[in-house]
């Protein structure tokens, strides 16, 4: 009995066989649609999700500028400056005033300026922005002179004394408008006090040879140079 069942099986497999295989055959294209719904690359259905961590930083603001370097030779209260204006026939007569407690000046048709924390050179471009063009035409000249401004050599060079500043003032400038070295200077040893305080010490055998050491003089600076030791 069993054999006859197998064998009737058997014969109902061998029959269903072919038309088994060729379903299979119309199958394979639609799996293989299906397993590429699944993939992560860039065909359809491909997932988009970023990976994790993967999120965009947020922009990084920038770094505040740096505030601007306060040059010795700067103007200050109670200075006294001239303000000179030239080029044209209506220009306004010379100017002299002492800088105010404040910082400021008063200058003719009642304009106020801050001079203070300024260079003449500033403080001249200044004025003329402030008169130029909603005064005057660009034909206007102003010129900003302070008074006589000093700095002081002392020590052991041939003619110590105070010397007025004209600007674009080194040490070693300094020292050579006061006749230059004694014999016996230390010249590797020279004192720049500022005005401000602050003490430097130079090497004028080296500020020599390389220029970027002869550090700037500016207006109540004073320079010591020391006697070598023998």
């Amino acid at each position: 009995m069993k054999l006859v069942r197998s064998l009737f099986f058997s014969s109902l497999w061998e029959k269903a066989r072919p038309r088994l295989a060729v379903h299979f055959l119309w199958l394979l294209p639609a799996m293989a649609l299906t397993t590429g719904c699944e993939t992560t690359g860039g065909g359809l259905g491909s997932s988009t999700s970023p990976a994790p961590g993967a999120a965009a930083k947020a922009p990084v603001a920038p770094a505040p500028e740096a505030p601007p370097v306060v040059r010795g030779d700067v103007l200050r209260p109670n200075d006294m400056v001239s303000v000179l204006f030239s080029g044209l026939a209506s220009a306004p007569n010379r100017h002299d005033e002492r800088i105010k407690d404040d910082g400021s000046l008063t200058l003719p048709l009642n304009l106020r300026i801050q001079a203070a924390g300024k260079t003449p050179g500033q403080l001249q471009r200044d004025i003329y922005n402030l008169y130029v063009p909603a005064y005057f035409r660009e034909q206007l000249t102003v010129t900003v002179a302070p008074e006589n401004r000093f700095f002081f050599v002392d020590g052991d060079v041939r003619t110590p004394n105070r010397y007025v500043y004209a600007g674009e003032m080194t040490v070693l400038k300094a020292i050579s408008a006061a006749g230059g070295f004694t014999d016996f200077a230390n010249r590797k040893n020279v004192i720049l006090n500022r005005s401000n305080g602050e003490k430097l010490i130079i090497n004028c055998e080296k500020a020599a040879k390389n220029p970027t050491l002869d550090k700037p003089v500016y207006p109540g600076d004073q320079i010591i140079v020391k006697r070598r030791l023998i």
